[in-house]
């Protein structure tokens, strides 16, 4: 993994986040040089001036994106939006919860992004699920033909949930939704409770039971016109690595499913970060995961976190799996994916693909070379979903 900040494993994680998601490396260094002492301080310290740091390179960005606007260049105008974007949810992830100068920094993210996609004419669709007096946002990406044009008609699909901290938009940019488009396969992007815009704008908690939210989606997709109800499957990214083969086991209309990161034992991973073990994605850990389980302490925060495995859940699995896992992650055990595996046992198609020194893609869910899990997942759920490999 890329290391710009020696020893601080929270702050270079977040940083090669942003770099699979389109940041030039020129304005990471740009952004970075002036936080090298601050991120000597540990993970939680500094975190205002890093997010200050990524925000006022974004400012920039939109700057000379309204000079391109202004000059009738409009698709430069989007690109430079779209980095924009990154830097601001960059700097707004690393933020303690309920911290003032995050709140804004998300609204002015989300509207960047908006207009970015708007300008750069990307395959990009606002959808919003109906769910528990909410919504569930997601962005769908449509398939294509060979040409380029959009799929006529009902169209395979790949639902693609976040992990602890991870939203909508940086899944769309990291993840396979442009490879599955090109090989006949349609994506949504789904900030599930806990997460994104569920969590920050409707205050809708995580929960254990994927399959609560897991099911209403499924129905929303299959209602669509330009979805082929018996060609949806589920992938998670990170923690979304117990979430999606929770919701297959308990939700059997999914037609396949996808651990980007085997996350196969959550409540050990917690324990072990209590006892200082392992790496953790962001700072001000604990606060964050009680925001994301709405949880008033620790005490009850561990309650929820002992549901969190997938012992006794995974023979109810009965289409085809797939487990991909870093070789080298800091935070996941790769024994975890041996376990998810391994107990795939009614699964009539699993596989298990280990990221290699030789491959690249060997940290947590292949943030330090996100296009080799990319290629393997976009091929392997099109050659099982009916899309195209060539």
């Amino acid at each position: 993994m890329f290391q710009y900040f020696p020893g601080n494993y929270v702050w270079n994680l977040s940083v090669n986040l942003a770099m699979e998601m389109g940041a030039q490396i020129g304005e990471v260094d740009t952004i970075c040089r002036p936080l090298l002492d601050a991120a000597t301080r540990g993970e939680d310290a500094g975190t205002a001036e890093f997010m200050a740091s990524w925000e006022r390179q974004g400012d920039t960005l939109v700057e000379l994106a309204a000079e391109d606007e202004a000059a009738g260049r409009l698709l430069s105008a989007g690109e430079k939006l779209g980095r924009a974007a990154t830097y601001f949810l960059t700097g707004e992830r690393m933020q303690a919860a309920g911290h003032a100068p995050r709140v804004a920094l998300y609204a002015k993210f989300r509207e960047t992004f908006e207009r970015g996609v708007a300008l750069a004419g990307e395959n990009a669709e606002r959808v919003e699920i109906p769910y528990l007096g909410a919504h569930l946002s997601g962005i769908l990406t449509h398939a294509l033909n060979p040409d380029g044009t959009r799929l006529e008609g009902p169209a395979p699909l790949l639902v693609q949930v976040n992990g602890l901290d991870s939203t909508k938009e940086m899944l769309y940019r990291t993840g396979p939704a442009a490879k599955l488009a090109a090989r006949g396969v349609a994506s949504l992007c789904l900030d599930q409770p806990g997460t994104g815009e569920a969590l920050r704008l409707h205050d809708l908690p995580a929960v254990p039971e994927a399959e609560q939210w897991a099911s209403v989606v499924y129905e929303h997709l299959a209602a669509r016109d330009d979805v082929d109800a018996e060609r949806i499957g589920i992938l998670g990214v990170s923690l979304g690595g117990y979430y999606a083969p929770r919701a297959v086991a308990f939700e059997p209309r999914f037609a396949l499913g996808v651990a980007w990161g085997a996350n196969h034992d959550w409540r050990a991973v917690q324990q072990a970060r209590r006892a200082r073990e392992g790496e953790r994605p962001v700072p001000h850990y604990w606060d964050h995961v009680q925001w994301v389980f709405g949880t008033q302490d620790l005490d009850e925060f561990f309650e929820v976190a002992e549901r969190m495995h997938l012992d006794g859940v995974l023979d109810r699995v009965k289409v085809p799996f797939l487990v991909t896992h870093g070789e080298h992650d800091r935070q996941i055990p790769l024994e975890y994916a041996h376990r998810t595996y391994d107990q795939l046992t009614s699964s009539p198609d699993r596989e298990l693909v280990v990221f290699t020194d030789r491959t690249g893609g060997t940290a947590h869910s292949s943030v330090d070379n996100g296009s080799v899990a990319t290629d393997v997942i976009a091929d392997w759920v099109a050659e099982r979903l009916g899309g195209r490999t060539k």
